[in-house]
């Protein structure tokens, strides 16, 4: 296929636009807008109730397109989502179509709408081998899907380890797929907010399901609050979910009801104020692909904790710099880290900037880059 690379038309399919999508998206405008090409996002459905993110997106530079606009993904009727899937790919007609990631039964309908119009599929992956156990013969139909796709941007080392391993060439895979709009978490943007509690605090956010390992994040910080008594530090949990009631009854039996704050589910904006005001980040998840919260928390200046088994733990967390990374299965192990952050003995400050510091690198501009040679590197070689 000949193409300039200049007057291309590239499609960037997500299931939803939230904010982080749409940070990528704008900077993928922003890039491509300068070499006379178009950006335009496909969304499956404009809301999904996993993930109950409220953006705005009449304001947007680039076109925006909704497959489902009358209810949440997980209500669409799948032959009527891919029926409006394949029409809206024919009519924006676009060279190279970005996908993000193969499993679901939509986003391999716009792989095979690729094939089928020999236009390039570009894979976006977070998948590692480790965050889910893996079978052999699943693992050999990801490597026939994953040879279908001529490029990939993964969100960091074990990202692009896990692709090779499946059959894609290294040198078809480009870093920075996960990222957040640093800008919107900068300490100087948000640190005038009001503080939501008048005590030092740990933070997490997470939404309350298993992987998410909260009755152990609750063990280490029970455990926590015994050793230190006067002098501890809070914890607030923000986020919801089925293993809310579970976690409250937790909470009660370990006699920390009067130190765990559990302020429900919010929009990015209402999380601003405990990202300025929090001492120190944890995430504590058992298995998660990347873990964007991280990068938010890191944005804001937080010193992090973070469960060795995330997928951003390796490319994000620098240990003793910014922060120390933990086995999520030993609450001890967590329960130490809180205790060295809260002693007095390090410095936080310093810690801080290190995050701050570090997260720069994985900007919107870290994403387009790799996306830009993403593309290159597809139109080559389809």
């Amino acid at each position: 296929m000949n193409h300039t690379h200049n007057d291309l038309k590239i499609a960037i399919l997500f299931a939803n636009y939230g904010p982080y999508h749409l940070a990528r998206l704008k900077a993928a405008y922003q890039a491509y807008s300068s070499q006379r090409s178009t950006v335009v996002g496909i969304e499956l459905a404009r809301c999904e109730e996993e993930y109950p993110w409220q953006t705005q997106a009449e304001q947007f530079p680039c076109e925006l397109i909704s497959v489902i606009n009358d209810c949440p993904l997980e209500k669409a009727k799948f032959s009527q989502l891919l029926a409006k899937l394949i029409s809206i790919l024919n009519q924006t007609s676009p060279e190279v179509v970005a996908i993000s990631g193969y499993a679901r039964p939509s986003m391999l309908a716009a792989l095979l709408w690729c094939l089928w119009n020999r236009k390039p599929a570009i894979l976006f992956s977070e998948t590692t081998e480790y965050d889910e156990p893996r079978s052999w013969w699943k693992e050999k139909i990801k490597s026939l899907l994953v040879k279908l796709y001529k490029a990939a941007l993964v969100g960091g080392q074990p990202h692009k380890r896990y692709l090779v391993k499946l059959g894609m060439p290294s040198d078809a895979i480009f870093l920075g797929y996960d990222i957040v709009g640093n800008h919107v978490f900068h300490p100087h943007q948000i640190k005038f907010l009001s503080c939501p509690l008048d005590k030092p605090f740990f933070l997490a956010i997470n939404r309350f399901v298993e992987k998410k390992n909260l009755p152990f994040l609750l063990s280490a910080y029970a455990k926590y609050r015994q050793t230190v008594d006067a002098n501890a530090w809070d914890l607030v949990i923000c986020g919801d979910g089925e293993l809310r009631l579970q976690l409250e009854e937790q909470i009660t039996t370990q006699g920390i009801k009067d130190y765990v704050h559990l302020p429900g589910f919010l929009q990015q904006e209402q999380l601003l104020p405990y990202f300025a005001h929090a001492k120190c980040f944890i995430h504590a998840s058992i298995q998660e692909q990347w873990g964007l919260v991280v990068n938010e928390a890191m944005a804001a200046g937080l010193p992090v904790l973070v469960s060795n088994r995330c997928g951003c733990f390796e490319d994000l967390v620098i240990e003793g710099v910014n922060g120390f990374g933990f086995d999520p299965e030993n609450p001890q192990e967590l329960t130490d880290l809180m205790l060295k952050i809260s002693s007095g003995k390090i410095d936080l400050k310093k810690m801080s900037h290190a995050s701050l510091e570090h997260i720069q690198k994985y900007s919107p501009h870290y994403f387009s880059q790799g996306l830009v040679q993403a593309v290159k590197y597809a139109l080559v070689h389809c």
